[in-house]
């Protein structure tokens, strides 16, 4: 019996390969060089030629036809000049498929109607915590912004408006120690609600830090001056790090530490001078507390301007994305009224005179309608209508005081700069 050659082609015959041995002869065998030259490849039983088959290159497509032909070769991108040109010439829809993807993929299963019913009707578990994640919309504010609130009460707001007003009145002619503790409590009030609100909206602050460095830097102030806002601050840094480096739990240390530094500066630093108007060391000649008065004076007219003039004539907003309440005719009655108390009523206190009377009342006009405006924009943000809730018809102690805390610094550097005192 002969075996069959797998090189022959099919002929109806049975071939017969001839064996290596050219010694060994078997009748019908077929000769290995008649098979080798009708084939392109080599016999399996003869020896490696050392040859490779040849690779034919293939025509260049068309530099119109080829998709990676725009993309631009890659490039060292410094500045943000680098990241817009690149990214002007690239464009991304060569990377699509030609074919849109279905809609399911082959390892997602459906569920049947009755298993789809009870997986609706099974209970979820609420998380131990809210989980927060980092805003990457290109706007912070969507979604938040638009919010609706509620019609505050006016004859509410007004009574406790007009017993605030007393109470300050008051407590100012007591001298100026009670009224820089009124103002270090304040602003310490006023930090605890800013970081409450903080809380509230997920971030970790280090409240107990912030609250007691606030009130330290009101007290620090008044009785060193300035020198105490930056020795203050550095100490408050470092005592920020190493509340977080103890912390017994693992939290996001650049967003508390973050926040606290925030309501730190925003309201401690800033409200402190305040305190720094009526420190004995300020100004030679105790005038202190007249000009932290016309500040007070100037900017609750401004308040009470644009309160009743928004909602008589209102229809402009301000500024929609962050306050829809705030309106051009508010801040025009806010500064109508700011003008007449600075013209009229601050001369008739001492050191003012019409002159610095009229240019106070102009910087409160600007200062104070952005120092709402900030305050709103920071509650938007934390999405929370009010940062507390102590004073009714107004909220609590930083939205009473968000436009005066603006004023503060501004009644300060004018009186330095009008030779005032």
């Amino acid at each position: 019996m002969s075996n069959d050659n797998f090189f022959d082609r099919p002929t109806g015959e049975v071939p017969v390969v001839a064996p290596a041995d050219p010694r060994v002869t078997i009748e019908g065998a077929v000769p290995a060089s008649e098979l080798a030259s009708e084939t392109t490849l080599p016999h399996w039983t003869e020896a490696p030629t050392g040859q490779v088959p040849a690779v034919l290159a293939r025509e260049p497509e068309s530099a119109t036809t080829d998709p990676w032909a725009s993309v631009p070769a890659p490039a060292w991108r410094e500045g943000e000049a680098d990241w817009v040109a690149h990214d002007e010439q690239f464009d991304p829809s060569v990377l699509a498929p030609d074919s849109p993807a279905e809609e399911s993929s082959s390892w997602e299963f459906g569920l049947d109607d009755d298993e789809e019913e009870s997986a609706e009707e099974a209970p979820r578990p609420e998380p131990s915590r809210p989980v927060r994640t980092r805003q990457r919309s290109a706007n912070p504010l969507a979604g938040r912004a638009a919010r609706s609130t509620a019609q505050k009460n006016v004859s509410v707001a007004t009574l406790y408006g007009a017993l605030m007003a007393l109470v300050v009145i008051v407590l100012f002619t007591l001298g100026s120690v009670v009224v820089a503790t009124l103002v270090t409590v304040v602003i310490t009030a006023a930090t605890a609600e800013a970081l409450a609100a903080y809380r509230k909206a997920g971030a970790h602050p280090a409240t107990l830090l912030g609250i007691l460095t606030a009130a330290v830097l009101s007290i620090a102030t008044y009785n060193y001056g300035s020198s105490a806002l930056g020795l203050t601050s550095i100490i408050f840094v470092f005592l920020g790090f190493l509340w977080y480096l103890s912390a017994e739990t693992k939290v996001d240390m650049l967003d508390g530490l973050g926040a606290t530094m925030f309501v730190y500066v925003w309201i401690g630093v800033v409200g402190s001078f305040g305190a720094l108007l009526i420190s004995p060391s300020t100004f030679p000649h105790k005038h202190g507390l007249a000009f932290l008065f016309g500040a007070v004076l100037c900017t609750v007219a401004n308040d009470t301007g644009a309160l009743f003039s928004g909602r008589r004539f209102g229809n402009r907003p301000l500024a929609k994305t962050v306050s829809p309440g705030k309106t051009w005719a508010g801040a025009i009655g806010g500064s109508l009224s700011s003008l007449f108390v600075g013209l009229i009523f601050l001369p008739l206190i001492s050191p003012w005179s019409v002159g610095g009377g009229l240019l106070e009342a102009l910087v409160i006009s600007v200062v104070v309608p952005f120092g709402d405006l900030f305050e709103s924009l920071v509650k938007r943000t934390l999405g929370v209508k009010d940062m507390g809730t102590l004073i009714p018809g107004h909220g609590g102690i930083l939205d009473r005081v968000d436009g005066l805390l603006f004023a503060l610094p501004a009644t300060y550097f004018l009186m330095h700069l009008l030779h005032l005192g």
